[in-house]
Parts: structure tokens; C-alpha cells; sequence
């Protein structure tokens, strides 16, 4: 009741007033039953015009116009009112689709609503293991919409629910996409970039392979058409000369078989130009290529695919450029995340220097291009100098598809990290323990990055009970342990790491590696007496 009569409450009261006071004035006027008459017969015509219209219009009866209407065409009203509120007339449209169309079977009674360029979308859909079985690309939705912008339509309308000549719910099957893609295989693009656009029988055809299925789950698009004639544009947008409509590509759109393809519909009026506006700003193909060229060709080589990284990782200009000659599409949905490590921990933000890195994160859809058979991805880094990276990507149940790390430099970081380390070692473990200038230096020669992969322990026992700090009192020595990476530095088969002692007077170290599902693997104690 309160959908059907909201527009009406505020005038609902006033008006009866008047047409009672005016009732009441009209029959108690001279010639009393001449006045009764016509004021009767008045008030009786309008209540069987309004029968009439309501028998008519049964059982869509919320429609906002009438047939005493100046103008009836099914234009006029269609621009000027709104034509149903989406009532009986889904109904009778499933009806039709039942007989006469593809009849719905065990399982497929799904029925979804959703706003849509201003339309009321109800598809009737296949069970999602049989789309995607399909792939999301054959024609078996069928779509009902109301008819507030007709002219945008999904596929072919099969079958119209009227009232006066008006569709009131239209019932369209969507296009066949593969025939849509088809099609435009055979023919050349209006426009090349992120998408190749083909103009087909009064829709535009939109093409990317390689693709991931984001493209089309994510995607959006908002199509301005300028017509020939201004005039056939609807009232409200004549002062703009064109109608801007978007589209979700995830109605409109398809993945199968490593491409994304869509058929966004033109207005039925000639149109003189379009333009299209994505709704996320998307990499340029030609341009990340370029990038990928140059970054092989003058950049840094950091990581190979075939060691743990999953694209081969280099240092080009301030940006990673991440590039695989073969990579999967679907695997590119999942998004990237970025360790960066820098020099001085005063140069994070203040939030991250206790954890002394920053954390990014950045989606192949937005950072990254299909290009020359593959895949490239860029991500700028930190203006601040920068000593380590880690990086991979996330899988579904948030573990790593990939990881990796590695340092920007690893031949000066080896060179810093044994910094003033000459002689015999105080202990040898499966590293050697070297004390130099403050800090202990462990050095293994020949090493290889399995060495590495457990953590290090470092206990400290001080002089002086006091100088631990207080929640470590209890133990009896301070708890250091520290990982290799980025502590420490693996380069031409060698591998070293420091790790700094604390600057009140230490008697003792324990130390070595430990794994937690295993315990120590090796230890070595260190008298260090200072």
C-alpha cells in the first residue's frame, strides 16, 4: 500500500476537501436539481473512467497513466512516465517464457534481482556449476525488464507484456557471445587499446585475449552516444548532446577459453560518434610491453621465474616489472603483495617502523597487461633507498600462490655484512661465528639458500642481571632471534648475516637455528666478555 500511494498522501486530503466542499456547494446551489445532476453525473463519469482503466490495465494495475492522456504514443508515455511497477507483469512474462521459450527444470528456478542501468533485471538462471561449465557465454539467461530505457537492451527481445501499446516487461534472450566473438574475429576494430571495439548489427562488440576472468567480473563501462538529430535524444539530456549509459561487463560480458567478450547495445536513433569510459583505469597493452622490453633489456634482474617467483622480477626506472612469457590468465586474479625493506627504518611511516617494513598490495587488473603472448605487471616503489624485498601472490585460501625475496644489492650487502671479520672464528657451528665491532658475524662458505631457511636463535647473558631488560629478568638473558632474510645476504655461493649486540656489557651468547616443528638444529655457545 505504501509503494502504491506514497506520491499521493500529501495531496490525497487537500484534494477530497475541495471536491467535497465543491460537491456540497454545486447541490445546495438554485435549481437544486439541475445542479445535483450534473454535479452527480460529473463525479459518476469519473469514477467509470477510472473503472474502465482499472479493468483494463487488470492485473497490471500500477501504471502511472491513462489513457485520457493528450498524447498515447507508446514515446511519449515511455519518456515521460514511469510505466509499471514491475507487478503482475513479471508473472505474465514468466508465463510466456514458460511456454514458449526454454521452460525452466528442476533446479534452474532461480530468479534474481538487480538494478541495472536504471532497470529492474530479473534473469532466470542456470545452476552455477552448469554456467560454469558453460563458461558464462552461451545464450541461456533470459532477461525481463522494464522498459525505462528500452533502447538499452542486453540481447533480443523475444516477447512484450503491454498495456495501451506500451511495454509494461520485456523478455530478451541474451547474445550468444561466442557468435558475438566470432564475428569479430572476422572483422577489423573501430578501436584498439584495453579492449579492441567491433561494431556489430547495432551493438559494440568487446574483445581481449589473453584475458582473466576480472576483466569482465569487475569491469564496467559507460557508453556516450551523440546522436545525428539532438532531437532524439530524451528531453532531460538534449542540453548535453549526448546520453551517457554504463554497463556491468559481468551481465554484458563473458570469459571463456582465456577471452573476455562483451556486446554493449547502441540506441536504436542514428548516432554521429561514441565515446567509452572504463570504470577502472586499465594499463595500456602497448605501452606495458614497451615497459617490459626496457626492463629486460636495461633493468635489474632480481628473480627468475624458475627460483620460487612465478615471473622473472626486475629493477627498471623505480619500478618491479614482473613479466612471464606464459602465464596462466586465471592465475593473474589473485592479488600481489610487496615486503619493502628499506635502509634506514627512520624513512616508513611511523605506523611501520616498528616492523620495519611496508606493506603494499596491487591486482594484475590495474598493474598489470597482457602483452606479447604473456603477462607484465609494474609496481613503483618508495622514493626512500631500499634494501630488500619480498614479494609473491596471495592464493584463494590466503596462503602464497608464489613467494619470493631478494635484496636490491646482494653483493654490497654480503660486503657490509662481513665488514671487518679477518681471523679464526670464536665458534663454528654450521656457520662460522665471527665477533667484530659490536655485533656477531655468521659466514658459511659454500651456502646455498636451503642454509638459510631456518631462523636464528640469539640468547644474551649480561654482566649485569640489571641491564636485561625487565621482562626478560626472569630468564636470566635477552632473547635476540632474528631471520636471515633480511639480516643477512646469500651471493656468489656464500652467505653472511650480522646481527648487532646490545650496547650494555654482554658476558655470554647462545645461539644457532631452530625450526618450531623440529627444535634446534645446531647451537654453539660464545664467551664474548665485554
Amino acid at each position: 500500500m505504501y509503494n502504491g500511494w506514497r506520491h499521493m498522501y500529501f495531496l490525497w486530503a487537500p484534494f477530497s476537501l475541495l471536491a467535497a466542499f465543491g460537491l456540497r456547494f454545486l447541490a445546495s446551489a438554485p435549481q437544486r436539481l439541475r445542479m445535483k445532476t450534473l454535479a452527480y453525473g460529473a463525479a459518476g463519469a469519473g469514477f467509470a473512467g477510472i473503472i474502465i482503466s482499472m479493468g483494463l490495465i487488470h492485473p497490471n494495475q500500477q501504471v502511472y497513466f491513462n489513457f485520457l492522456a493528450d498524447r498515447v504514443t507508446p514515446e511519449h508515455l515511455r519518456s515521460l512516465y514511469v510505466t509499471d511497477y514491475y507487478g503482475h507483469s513479471r508473472r505474465q512474462a514468466l508465463e510466456w517464457h514458460s511456454i514458449n521459450g526454454r521452460a525452466l527444470q528442476p533446479g534452474q528456478s532461480a530468479v534474481t534481482g538487480n538494478y541495472a542501468s536504471d532497470l529492474l533485471v530479473y534473469t532466470l538462471a542456470l545452476p552455477e556449476s552448469a554456467r560454469e561449465r558453460l563458461g558464462n557465454a552461451a545464450p541461456f539467461d533470459v532477461v525481463l525488464s522494464g522498459p525505462w530505457t528500452s533502447w538499452f537492451r542486453s540481447g533480443r527481445a523475444l516477447h512484450q507484456v503491454e498495456v495501451y501499446e506500451n511495454a509494461l516487461m520485456i523478455v530478451e534472450s541474451q547474445d550468444d557471445l561466442r557468435e558475438v566473438y566470432e564475428v569479430a574475429q572476422g572483422r577489423e576494430p573501430m578501436i584498439d587499446g584495453a579492449f579492441a571495439v567491433h561494431r556489430i548489427d547495432g551493438a559494440l562488440a568487446l574483445v581481449m585475449k589473453p584475458c582473466a576472468p576480472a576483466f569482465v567480473k569487475r569491469m564496467s563501462v559507460t557508453l556516450r552516444a551523440f546522436p545525428v538529430d539532438p532531437a532524439d535524444l530524451p528531453t532531460w539530456r538534449r542540453g548535453k548532446a549526448f546520453e551517457p549509459r554504463g554497463f556491468d561487463l559481468n551481465r554484458y560480458g563473458a570469459y571463456f577459453e582465456g577471452k573476455c567478450v562483451a556486446s554493449i547495445p547502441l540506441p536504436a536513433y542514428p548516432i554521429a560518434d561514441f565515446e567509452l569510459r572504463w570504470g577502472l583505469e586499465l594499463p595500456d597493452a602497448a605501452d606495458a610491453g614497451a615497459r617490459a622490453r626496457q626492463a629486460r633489456e636495461a633493468g635489474r634482474l632480481l628473480a627468475r621465474a624458475e627460483h620460487r617467483s612465478a615471473y622473472d622480477i626486475y629493477l627498471a626506472e623505480g619500478e618491479l616489472a614482473y613479466i612471464n612469457d606464459s602465464c596462466d590468465p586465471t592465475e593473474t586474479e589473485q592479488p600481489f603483495h610487496l615486503n619493502v625493506y628499506p635502509e634506514r627504518v627512520g624513512d616508513l611511516p611511523e605506523a611501520r617502523r616498528e616492523r620495519g617494513f611496508e606493506r603494499f598490495h596491487f591486482e594484475f587488473l590495474t598493474n598489470g597487461a597482457f602483452v606479447d603472448g604473456g603477462c607484465a605487471a609494474f609496481f613503483p616503489l618508495p622514493d626512500y633507498p631500499i634494501v630488500a624485498i619480498q614479494t609473491g601472490q596471495y592464493r584463494e585460501d590466503g596462503g602464497d600462490l608464489w613467494y619470493a625475496e631478494f635484496l636490491i644489492d646482494p653483493e654490497r650487502r654480503w660486503a657490509d655484512a662481513t665488514a671487518g671479520v679477518s681471523g679464526e672464528p670464536v665458534a663454528r657451528g654450521a656457520f662460522d661465528i665471527h665477533l667484530s665491532d659490536g655485533a656477531l658475524v655468521y659466514v658459511k662458505e659454500p651456502c646455498e639458500s636451503a642454509d638459510t631457511d631456518a631462523r636464528f636463535f640469539l640468547h644474551v647473558v649480561s654482566e649485569r642481571a640489571e641491564d636485561l631488560p625487565e621482562e626478560r629478568r626472569e630468564y636470566g638473558f635477552d632473547n635476540l632471534d632474528f631471520a636471515f632474510f633480511p639480516n643477512g645476504a646469500l651471493f656468489d655461493g656464500r652467505c653472511a648475516a650480522r646481527a648487532a649486540l646490545p650496547d650494555y656489557p654482554v658476558a655470554s651468547v647462545r645461539t644457532g637455528q631452530y625450526v618450531s616443528s623440529i627444535g634446534e638444529i645446531w647451537s654453539v655457545e660464545v664467551e664474548v666478555g665485554r
